[in-house]
């Protein structure tokens, strides 16, 4: 907690540069930023929780019409001023209720469980890769393509295509290394029009604050053009979807040192981790499928979880709740040179918060009880048989959401980390959004059936 003259003087900073207003925003159970605008003349005020808000008004905060409201802290080590509109503030925000942490709140849960890390005398790093769509929205709704001629089968690492929204990527990408995250990559990916920004890994609450504020300045950006940025997951049935893999790593919090990497010479299995990596890697298996429904928590998701689908060539997405070296068929995998565990169902709609809460949890459960995760799976599973994947022991990940949410609903391990009301919230409004996409008559059915019967 900052003092009043600490407060004071962020305040007076703020002014000098033209700052106007402020917001602290905290997600809902998607992941979308909510959050009040309040003058800069009232920052102190604003900065011990002043704002208060109905949580009924939104997606899973947990209240009903007659409840006490709930308010908003925000966290002023981790704001910045936002780079298209120098006259607002913008700050990562907890939920508080009555003065507490509100549990309800998928920020707060990840706090929790950083803390239970820091128990244990370990720090958790993550860098989560974003890939994004940028598209055309018609006046019909329908997505599109923006350049007509950008139709090319495998358009990867594609340069006439990158260039074809270069004022677009350089402004993210520009952003990106202003606000100190250390852009180290970026590139045109595997579908038309889609793309990836890498920068440096950080504390985990760090990097989930930065992938809820990366996809507000992309959508920002390309609305600015004229088009759509959009995280969903598979927007098109014939090209690839759009992942958000999870790299994770544990250090010792006094030390820094990674605790997952070793040298691959002194790796028995080959593939440069510890044994506490390999725990880690153990818990995320044993409670792979209820991690999927937070990893990949829409409908769309599971248009991406399959091994090809509608297009011409393997889908790249892990259908499989297994591990391996540098095999992307596997859920989880060890990059090469080893030191971190990439988890590759994630995917871009994911709220970073809580899929953060259960697989860094897991892996704490995998280290506490020792737990091995057996073999690593190098071959190409997506051309093993059923037969072959239960001879080998490989268990297929959940292929819907109502799938998911059923894995999810069942693993007690869920309860224990999210508390129950967290985890009652989820699985109504995900539970909601299956009943009503599976009730929806979409195109595909009157195309296939009305004339046909």
């Amino acid at each position: 907690m900052k003092s009043e003259e600490e407060l004071i003087k962020i305040w007076e900073d703020l002014k000098n540069k033209g700052v106007k207003y402020c917001v602290g925003a905290y997600v809902d159970i998607h992941g979308v930023p909510k959050g009040k605008f309040v003058p800069i003349d009232h920052f102190v005020h604003f900065a011990g929780g002043s704002e208060l808000y109905t949580g009924y008004a939104l997606d899973g905060l947990g209240q009903k019409p007659n409840d006490d409201e709930i308010a908003s802290v925000p966290d002023l080590d981790r704001g910045c001023i936002l780079p298209w509109n120098e006259e607002v503030a913008f700050y990562p925000a907890d939920n508080t209720f009555k003065g507490d942490p509100y549990p309800v709140n998928t920020r707060v849960a990840l706090k929790s469980v950083l803390a239970e890390a820091a128990d244990m005398g370990f720090g958790v790093n993550l860098g989560i890769e974003c890939e994004v769509y940028v598209l055309k929205l018609t006046e019909e709704g329908k997505l599109e393509i923006p350049n007509a001629d950008d139709d090319l089968v495998k358009a990867c690492y594609d340069v006439k295509r990158f260039m074809d929204r270069y004022e677009w990527i350089d402004k993210v990408a520009g952003t990106i290394n202003d606000l100190g995250w250390d852009l180290y990559s970026l590139d045109h990916e595997d579908a038309n029009s889609q793309f990836e920004f890498d920068f440096k890994y950080a504390d985990a609450l760090t990097m989930c604050d930065r992938f809820i504020f990366f996809r507000m300045m992309a959508k920002q950006y390309a609305s600015e053009e004229g088009l759509i940025a959009t995280f969903m997951p598979k927007p098109f049935a014939d090209r690839t979807g759009s992942g958000a893999h999870f790299n994770m790593s544990l250090f010792d919090e006094e030390t820094g040192k990674n605790l997952f990497k070793c040298d691959p010479s002194e790796d028995p299995r080959g593939l440069g981790l510890t044994d506490l990596g390999y725990h880690f890697i153990g818990g995320v298996l044993k409670h792979g499928p209820a991690l999927c429904a937070a990893f990949a928590p829409t409908v769309n998701s599971y248009k991406r979880l399959v091994r090809r689908g509608l297009m011409a060539y393997y889908s790249w997405a892990p259908v499989f709740n297994s591990y391996g070296k540098n095999n992307r068929t596997n859920a989880l995998r060890v990059p090469m040179g080893g030191g971190r565990v990439e988890s590759r169902n994630a995917d871009a709609a994911c709220n970073p918060y809580l899929a953060a809460t259960l697989v860094i949890a897991a892996g704490l459960e995998g280290i506490r009880e020792k737990i091995d995760p057996g073999d690593a799976q190098e071959d190409n599973l997506y051309e093993y048989s059923q037969e072959q994947l239960e001879a080998a022991g490989i268990q297929e990940l959940p292929q819907s959401l109502k799938e998911a949410v059923k894995a999810f609903s069942a693993d007690p391990f869920v309860t224990t980390v999210l508390g129950q009301e967290l985890r009652d919230e989820f699985i109504t409004y995900k539970s909601e959004e299956w009943r009503q996409y599976h009730q929806t008559v979409s195109q595909w059915e009157v195309d296939q059936y009305a004339r046909l019967f």
